[in-house]
């Protein structure tokens, strides 16, 4: 086992979950629990996006798609950010909408489950001004062609004119750990146990590393298509889930929140 491998489990698995989560009245039908925005506590906060969603959309009673493997996810990963980085990184993300301001606060913005969400004539509006100004969004946790039709045509309002293009070798991929590997990070509904190990059976291939740019060459938005790094996030103290994507998923999200936050 690699050495990060091993020591990303250790440091991973010890990772607590916060308290003081408190209610928004957005995300869903339902009021799910958030932690809006409030006063900074360190250097670096990462947001994730609420978003609306239709009735079909539910997980479970009070859960809304956006908010879809935290607050496990963030705990986990975050506790990473902190030993493998020098960044003063806050514990847990805020979530945030596009209609609050705050949202121009946060150079990085996570949006889970894309294929479910219905983004307002203003929400694409603030999401292209949020893109413009510096912002870096990205997508994960959505697969096939009917979730790709959903997050594509909010990009074509969000970002008119701008192509939705494929990384082979952007700066992103090395620009803290070398990504010189493409793996298809699977979400834990898709390993199935057999009498060889643990098998993994995605509904969707190939993995997709997309990517839309503004005019100067900066990366507006990096697409995770028929790949789920949430989960590798979530599950990273689950025996069951390689630790082999645990790690890269770490890699691939370390890298994410280092280019926010020098382009």
């Amino acid at each position: 086992m690699h050495l990060l491998d091993s020591i990303l489990t250790s440091c991973l698995a010890a990772a607590s979950i916060w308290a003081g989560w408190v209610k928004a009245d957005a995300g869903g039908l339902s009021a799910p629990e958030a932690n809006l925005p409030g006063h900074p506590t360190h250097e670096v906060h990462i947001a994730r996006l609420i978003y609306q969603h239709g009735p079909q959309s539910s997980w479970g009673p009070g859960r809304a798609w956006w908010r879809i493997d935290w607050p496990e996810a963030e705990h986990h990963f975050l506790a990473g950010v902190d030993r493998y980085t020098l960044m003063d990184v806050a514990p847990d993300s805020v979530h945030v909408s596009l209609l609050d301001d705050a949202v121009f606060e946060h150079p990085w913005l996570l949006a889970q489950q894309p294929g479910h969400w219905q983004l307002s004539p203003e929400e694409n509006a603030r999401l292209g001004e949020y893109l413009h100004r510096g912002g870096f969004l990205v997508v994960d946790d959505f697969h096939g062609p009917d979730d790709w039709s959903v997050f594509a045509h909010a990009m074509s309002q969000a970002l008119p004119g701008r192509a939705v293009v494929d990384l082979n070798d952007d700066v992103l991929l090395n620009v803290h750990f070398m990504l010189d590997k493409r793996t298809q990070i699977p979400g834990r509904r898709h390993l199935i146990s057999t009498a060889d190990g643990i098998e993994v059976r995605m509904p969707y291939s190939p993995p997709r590393w997309r990517g839309i740019y503004d005019d100067r060459g900066r990366l507006m938005v990096a697409i995770n298509f028929n790949m789920d790094t949430g989960d590798a996030w979530e599950h990273a103290d689950d025996a069951d889930y390689p630790v082999s994507m645990t790690s890269y998923a770490y890699r691939v999200g370390i890298n994410y929140l280092v280019y926010a936050l020098t382009h």
